[in-house]
């Protein structure tokens, strides 16, 4: 059983900074690829970005030139760094993760970001 586990989410003024950290549990397995996805109040969830193992990416146009996604093959760990936070992305930001062998997808618990003066 694979669990991300989260964190890095917290309360900020707009034009902030925050990072966000996620990594799988357990050995012996890869997890690729992996992101991010948030969902706000009344809203579907969305795709934030996502990185495979080799780095290539994609990135949501709303996030483009102010949120970095990295990650650390090694430690099946996945970063996000948001910068020049807006009110409008507040909102849960869930960490995914897909196993590489068996092809089933996981969930962090997610985290709240709020962006708010």
């Amino acid at each position: 059983q694979v669990q991300l586990v989260e964190s890095g989410g917290g309360l900020v003024q707009p034009g902030g900074s925050l990072r966000l950290s996620c990594a799988a549990s357990g050995s012996g397995f890869r997890v690729n690829p992996m992101g991010w996805y948030r969902q706000a109040p009344g809203k579907q969830r969305e795709l934030v970005a996502v990185i495979t193992s080799f780095g290539s990416t994609n990135i949501a146009d709303s996030v483009k030139g102010r949120f970095t996604i990295s990650r650390d093959n090694a430690k099946n760990a996945v970063y996000l760094q948001m910068n020049s936070l807006k009110p409008e992305d507040t909102a849960v930001y869930y960490c995914y993760g897909r196993h590489s062998y068996t092809g089933h997808d996981y969930w962090g618990q997610g985290t709240q970001v709020t962006v708010s003066s």
